[in-house]
């Protein structure tokens, strides 16, 4: 339990903050009116009645919560005046609330307890003050018109007397510069590095069977954003990222490795702000894959870097849109005018099973695209992207949608769960699975280590 002493000098030191602004006049004149009188410059002496009119406290029990003997208590006040100056910048520790054990002498160093109790409370009240007003702090000890005098004292040790001498205090020939170095962000960056990975050993006894294996992810996003805060006019933002999935291949007599995923993509967006959140824009989209894909025990690629290739540019308009808390983001890009280019330049692999005729390695057409974006943080630790981009040019469709939702465990740990589905009309029907058609569905949930950098 707090002394009761110390909390009534607490309440006693609260009740002046609304009146510590007020310029050109003394706390002392402010609040404790005809209650205090003024033993010296240093001292204010205030006689507690049983109860403390000044202080508004809206409870009819509040006198038995707290005790306010009858004795005069000594606050510190007299160095508080409006406009604040201020000698030093202070970061000060916590307050002690109890008083020490003073034993028999407690009754002595009262006065002593009184004076340290309010003279804490109010250094803390004017570091809250110059934290709060920066701009009405004007001056300082050394820079003011007339600095006041300040003295030492100390024991002259030839004659046993003690000295009182005046220190002096310099003044500044140049005002105090506390002008803040700010350095304005006009590009923000984001960068994401994940590795996952997960394996099974599986004995040959085991008694179902099965096979070994081991699969890893890794993924790389790097996104950059010129900051709407300076350029509030102009959007520009571009994504790159690169995704690649491995996994072992008992099964495969040829490739003891297998690629289940392999994706370089790029996306930028530039706009002129058209309305609130609506921006004349040109969009890019562009992926291929870097490595080549072999169906298991074949030799022939199934796919391999830009085949196929994509790149779709689209004019149109652009929304943005991200709430007051800034956990949750949309952005939607419509595109009536778009022209989209696919390609297959490996000989060795079919151009007909991406589209493309035959004896051609490219395939360009005009149409229209869409592209969503969302994210949202749905808890701390929790997050979702999703991605939904869509061309057609009135004779064919296509549509790819992602989902990707990230548990953070902690700063290096998370989990991964990811779905990509893909809608495309000129897909040739599956030999393997004729069931699997124009739909295509990807699915991967992963564990590993994860590192986010962002600016």
């Amino acid at each position: 339990m707090l002394k009761s002493r110390h909390l009534t000098v607490f309440l006693l030191i609260l009740s002046t903050i609304t009146a510590f602004a007020a310029p050109q006049r003394k706390l002392s004149d402010l609040i404790f009116k005809q209650k205090c009188t003024h033993d010296s410059l240093d001292y204010v002496t205030l006689t507690s009645p049983h109860t403390v009119p000044m202080l508004l406290i809206d409870r009819e029990d509040f006198q038995q919560l707290i005790s306010t003997p009858e004795r005069p208590y000594n606050l510190a006040t007299s160095e508080f005046y409006a406009p604040a100056v201020f000698d030093t910048y202070e970061l000060l520790d916590s307050i002690p609330m109890e008083v020490s054990d003073r034993g028999e002498f407690a009754k002595a160093y009262e006065w002593l307890d009184d004076y340290d109790a309010s003279y804490n409370m109010l250094n803390r009240i004017r570091q809250n003050y110059i934290f709060n007003n920066p701009g009405r702090i004007k001056y300082n000890v050394a820079t003011l018109p007339e600095p006041p005098k300040a003295y030492r004292a100390y024991v002259d040790p030839l004659t046993t007397n003690i000295v009182v001498e005046e220190i002096n205090v310099p003044v500044a020939e140049t005002p105090l510069d506390i002008t803040a170095d700010i350095t304005y962000k006009k590009w923000l960056h984001e960068f994401n590095a994940s590795l996952q990975f997960s394996q099974a050993y599986i004995s040959p006894n085991w008694y179902q069977g099965g096979k070994n294996n081991l699969n890893m992810i890794g993924q790389l996003l790097y996104h950059v954003k010129l900051n709407q805060k300076f350029y509030p006019k102009i959007l520009f933002e571009t994504t790159v990222q690169y995704k690649l999935a491995l996994n072992s291949a008992p099964d495969d007599s040829i490739h003891s490795i297998n690629i289940t995923d392999d994706i370089f993509q790029i996306n930028s967006t530039f706009g002129l702000k058209a309305a609130k959140r609506w921006y004349y824009s040109a969009n890019l989209m562009f992926k291929t894959q870097l490595f080549h894909s072999y169906p298991a025990n074949s030799r022939n690629p199934k796919s391999a870097f830009l085949s196929p290739g994509e790149l779709n540019i689209g004019l149109g308009m652009t929304y943005n849109f991200e709430n007051q808390k800034k956990n949750f983001r949309f952005g939607a890009s419509l595109s009536p005018l778009s022209w989209n280019l696919k390609t297959c330049i490996n000989d060795d692999i079919n151009p007909g099973s991406y589209g493309i005729e035959d004896g051609h390695k490219s395939m360009n057409k005009f149409g229209s695209s869409a592209e969503l974006t969302w994210w949202w943080k749905i808890a701390y630790n929790i997050v979702y992207n999703s991605r939904l981009f869509a061309f057609s040019d009135y004779d064919r469709f296509q549509a790819d949608w992602e989902h990707t939702v990230d548990f953070n465990i902690n700063k290096y740990l998370s989990t991964r769960f990811y779905v990509h589905m893909r809608y495309d009309t000129q897909t040739p029907r599956s030999e393997e699975s004729p069931s699997w058609h124009k739909f295509q569905l990807k699915e991967i949930f992963s564990f590993g280590f994860a590192y986010h950098f962002g600016v």
